[in-house]
């Protein structure tokens, strides 16, 4: 049984994700993935890369994921399943990229500046 291998990012997180040939079990952090991802959205956008290659059900997934919070952590493994069926199947890689699953979402959280209560928020500003 072969084995493909990709790493997904997004935010802080950062998922580096194992592919094989099996019967759909996804596993997150050695935790069953509808119990790691107990909300509805976060399990909608990992699956999103088997409905637009039509391999729900064909493919195991043995993932670990570390950094961020729970939403950067779910589109992190998306990009990081995404890039593995990329490389299982080549041809696989058109339909991946017409959904914008390989692209690596680079948006962050903007730094706070000085002078500044926040990254763009001023103090505020008083006349008398």
């Amino acid at each position: 049984m072969e084995r493909y291998y990709a790493t997904g990012k997004r935010k802080s997180a950062v998922a580096r994700v194992w592919i094989s040939e099996g019967s759909g079990k996804i596993t997150v952090n050695n935790t069953d993935f509808d119990n790691y991802f107990d909300i509805i959205t976060a399990r909608l956008v990992v699956d999103k890369p088997f409905e637009v290659t039509d391999t729900k059900d064909k493919i195991d997934v043995f993932a670990t994921v570390k950094g961020g919070g729970k939403s950067g952590q779910c589109e992190a493994l998306r990009h990081g399943i995404a890039r593995a069926l990329q490389i299982m199947d080549p041809e696989l890689r058109i339909p991946l990229k017409k959904a914008g699953l390989l692209t690596r979402d680079a948006r962050v959280k903007e730094r706070k500046k000085y002078g500044l209560a926040g990254a763009r928020k001023r103090y505020q500003y008083s006349k008398r």
